[in-house]
């Protein structure tokens, strides 16, 4: 059975979009058959990374020197094969997500090698994870604007030597519900991220026209500009 890390990144947890755009992916996942442990960073106490000595490579490899949460998801995600990053956009990740990123460093042997012109890591051995994927949500229209959100966790993959397995991206999720309830177009694109979940557990990829399908516009551009200026001269007028 594949052993699945889920960390949701956004501050408002389960009742986050984000949280809304995971849990099918999940749901595939899970009837794909593997066993999914899903963790919010927003409950997890992690600090940020205050060491700047870089003690868990060159002081003692392996083990961080800040004491907090941290300490029992090392051993967590060392024992998973895929660790699913899923967060909202924001400038660019909500700042318990980006504590956790930057506290990856003890599961990494620092022996560097230089790959396709770029100097590289790999996982400690003990560290079980092949595969990073990634679930992206944004209030934004075009899903470019997850582009810098996809390129970190496509750096990261690389960074530690496993593979990229894809991103789920949805921009303007929050078109998909109506008075708190899934549009029909809404539960189009939650089928779609469940099959996500499931080819990626299956086949260990996702097919490029199923992303496409989760990732493409419920609504025109220039209708979403609209929404948010009025929003905005709303406030101004107050």
């Amino acid at each position: 059975m594949l052993d699945v890390v889920a960390i949701n990144g956004s501050p408002r947890a389960e009742r986050s979009q984000t949280a809304q755009v995971l849990a099918p992916f999940i749901a595939g996942m899970t009837e794909a058959g593997a066993g999914v442990e899903l963790l919010y960073a927003s409950r997890l106490k992690v600090k940020e990374c205050t060491c700047g000595t870089m003690h868990c490579w060159y002081g003692k490899p392996g083990e961080c020197c800040v004491r907090d949460d941290m300490q029992s998801l090392y051993p967590r995600l060392a024992g998973a094969d895929l660790l699913v990053l899923a967060t909202p956009v924001y400038v660019p990740l909500p700042g318990g997500m980006q504590n956790i990123l930057n506290r990856l460093c003890p599961l990494m042997d620092p022996r560097l090698e230089t790959r396709e012109g770029r100097t590289r890591a790999r996982f400690r051995e003990h560290v079980r994870i092949r595969r990073l994927a990634l679930v992206a949500t944004g209030g934004w229209w075009e899903k470019e604007n997850m582009g810098t959100v996809v390129r970190i966790a496509e750096e990261l993959a690389a960074d530690v030597s496993v593979a990229f397995a894809g991103a789920v991206l949805r921009p303007h999720a929050y078109l998909m519900w109506s008075e708190g309830e899934l549009t029909a177009e809404g539960r189009t694109v939650h089928e779609a991220v469940r099959q996500a979940g499931r080819d990626l557990v299956r086949t260990g990829s996702m097919a490029p026209e199923n992303l496409a399908a989760i990732a493409r516009p419920l609504i025109t551009q220039e209708a979403l500009l609209q929404q948010y200026n009025a929003m905005r001269d709303a406030v101004a007028d107050r």
